[in-house]
């Protein structure tokens, strides 16, 4: 028995041994969770406020539908500015320390869109909101780049992308609760100040390169080391000197711009229109109330999320994994402006949410299998920067539609078009396996 046990210890020993170093999983990835939570409840949190400034008699703020729209909408406009830039930056100085300067500047830009007195005031308080948001998401897609190998990549930036749903699902009924007490003025100043906080944390802990990182272990900084460079290995030989005039002359980043011009399109039509689907739904309940019953799609969305990434990565294949889902969230939105029972429409939200968030780890894993690193920087910031046009295109057509029409239906037909082509887009255009089997 004895002999056995010492055998079976042994394995599980090599076991073991034969896992790679995993602190990287710990580190980076929950403190960028929390980072990107933040930016992302400044950024939609208008959508659940937008009917409490209508409705304040001592504002000077009266806006339409397509008003609504514009509002939700031009920060993507802001968004564009610094993708490439701070991606740029990020990769040539610093990730860690562009993303650091961007969340104080955006901290303050957010509490100071409680302070507009008009229209005007309100569409230029969100375009900066939008300007110094906008270098963050390729800023960090840049450092899991430099943590994360490619077969890792699509868990990884799953992982830190569930802060988009995740913030739904905890910060939607947080503001619901301040709504029910404060002004929506007091709210978007108090949701304004945590990036400031939370920017302290953020360099304190956060390393550039593997390198950097005081946490991480020897055999931990050889293993990403070796696998990156397997993986650059693998890519093709890019002419000239790479950067952003080489990202921009790629058909790759192109197509990947198209399909993410789609995507985000319904994406965001959907989740910054939801809260005001779900309170047609809750007519005369609380905002409190609201936001728990719009919160119910986003826990299903960060299953999805996890799933399809984790099958993603496991059998290399990026096109079933951005197609499929684009398909599925496009059939519930259309299915959901037929049917109109309230517990059946909540299903169909569950469906859509699955189908709009769970391609992103595989999509943001798709560049980095095409591009060398010297050309990865900027090709994620102009994707990022052209793609999230979309992000105008999809609140303002639904404002525009519903007002022209009388109906919001056909507005929500227009975002399931959008995912549609997309979805064709992704199966024409990515190959169905484009990164290597993990074990």
């Amino acid at each position: 028995m004895a002999i056995n046990s010492d055998n079976n210890l042994e394995m599980t020993d090599k076991a073991d041994a034969s896992k790679p170093p995993a602190q990287r999983w710990v580190y980076v990835i929950p403190v960028a969770v929390v980072m990107y939570m933040l930016a992302y409840l400044d950024r939609t949190n208008t959508a659940m406020i937008l009917p409490y400034i209508n409705s304040d008699t001592s504002s000077q703020i009266h806006l339409t539908k397509a008003d609504e729209g514009i509002v939700s909408g031009i920060f993507f406009f802001g968004y564009m500015f610094l993708q490439i830039p701070a991606a740029i930056l990020a990769e040539r100085w610093s990730a860690k320390k562009t993303v650091a300067i961007l969340m104080f500047l955006w901290g303050f830009a957010a509490m100071a869109v409680s302070f507009v007195q008009s229209n005007g005031q309100f569409y230029t308080a969100r375009f900066v909101l939008g300007f110094f948001e906008g270098g963050v998401w390729p800023s960090v897609l840049i450092l899991i780049a430099n943590w994360f190998p490619l077969k890792e990549r699509a868990r990884a930036n799953s992982l830190w992308m569930c802060c988009l749903p995740l913030s739904s699902v905890l910060i939607s009924p947080i503001t619901g609760a301040l709504l029910d007490h404060f002004s929506w003025r007091t709210v978007l100043f108090v949701e304004g100040v945590p990036p400031l906080i939370w920017a302290i944390v953020w360099l304190l802990v956060v390393s550039d390169h593997p390198h950097d990182a005081k946490w991480a272990s020897g055999a931990e900084r050889e293993y990403i080391e070796a696998e990156l460079a397997t993986d650059e290995a693998n890519k093709p030989i890019i002419d000239g000197d790479g950067g952003y005039l080489a990202a921009a002359r790629s058909a790759h980043v192109w197509q990947l711009i198209a399909i993410y011009l789609c995507f985000m399109g319904g994406f965001y039509g959907y989740t910054l229109w939801l809260p005001t689907v779900v309170k047609g739904l809750m007519s005369g309940s609380s905002a409190s109330s609201v936001g728990l019953v719009a919160a119910i799609p986003y826990i299903f969305a960060v299953v999805g999320m996890l799933a399809v990434s984790s099958w993603s990565d496991h059998t290399g294949n990026r096109r079933v994994a951005i197609a499929v889902p684009l398909a599925i969230g496009a059939v519930a939105l259309t299915i959901g402006q037929l049917v109109h029972h309230p517990i059946v429409n909540i299903v169909l939200l569950v469906f859509v949410a699955i189908g709009v968030y769970s391609p992103y780890g595989p999509y943001w894993a798709v560049p980095g299998a095409y591009l060398r690193i010297e050309v990865l920087a900027g090709g994620l910031g102009l994707i990022n920067a052209l793609g999230n046009l979309g992000g105008f295109v999809g609140p303002y057509l639904v404002g525009w539609l519903t007002d022209l029409t009388g109906s919001a239906a056909t507005g929500y037909y227009a975002l399931a078009g959008l995912l549609v082509v997309g979805a064709v887009l992704a199966w024409v255009v990515v190959k169905p396996k484009i990164t290597p089997t993990t074990p």
